[in-house]
């Protein structure tokens, strides 16, 4: 006997998600991952806050987001592996937290730091547009690298998180008091706008990054 429609079981299909089921599904290495993500955010806007107060102790923890972004960069590497638990949206997710943390980052210190020219605004931006290429290529072409592997063997062009280095010579800059107009190199007015020799350096680095000849073993 059909039961009345008020008393009908309901209808099993697909199981509604869970709230917040993206960050529940989120595995140990994936929240360094986003520990990564929020020093390059942290850097940005201490960046910006030093160009509001002149205080030097936002630039000097600006650029300490770096090295602590790159502490958490490597330690989700290896707990993914340690625990078994890389997967595409991991490697997504590490690529987009190295934007922000050695791309952008970078960037907007150097921008604090005095490179505010119109060419350094050139220099700073194709130096941000390698780097995103360069994690974009790397994602494309992991699986390939890797032979068939589990660790990619080496890395088409520089690494991103090498960018480091440059915000290691901007703190050197700003203990010397070596920025604002007193950069290193001076500036060179190259037709309608200023060049810092300084800014030479991101174009350096985000040539390597592009690279696709220079290759460097992963250790």
């Amino acid at each position: 006997m059909a039961l009345p429609r008020t008393q009908q079981p309901p209808v099993t299909g697909t199981a509604r998600p869970r709230h917040f089921s993206m960050i529940r599904d989120f595995h140990l290495a994936d929240l360094f991952t986003l520990a990564n993500a929020a020093c390059g955010v942290a850097s940005v806007l201490l960046a910006m806050r030093y160009l509001l107060t002149r205080d030097v102790s936002d630039f000097w923890w600006a650029a300490a987001m770096a090295p602590a972004a790159l502490v958490f960069d490597v330690l989700d590497g290896r707990i993914a592996r340690w625990r078994q638990q890389s997967s595409i949206l991991g490697r997504e997710l590490d690529s987009l937290a190295d934007v922000i943390s050695f791309g952008v980052g970078p960037a907007t210190l150097a921008f604090a730091a005095g490179l505010q020219g119109g060419w350094d605004a050139v220099a700073l931006i194709y130096f941000v547009c390698c780097g995103v290429s360069r994690l974009a290529r790397y994602n494309v072409t992991a699986e390939t690298l890797s032979a068939g592997g589990d660790k990619v063997a080496f890395f088409e062009g520089t690494p991103i998180p090498t960018s480091v280095s440059l915000t290691a010579v901007l703190a050197v800059a700003m203990w010397q008091g070596a920025v604002g107009e007193a950069l290193w190199g001076g500036a060179w007015q190259l037709g309608p706008w200023v060049l810092h020799p300084l800014a030479l350096l991101f174009v350096l680095s985000g040539t390597l990054m592009a690279s696709k000849t220079l290759r460097i073993p992963k250790l």
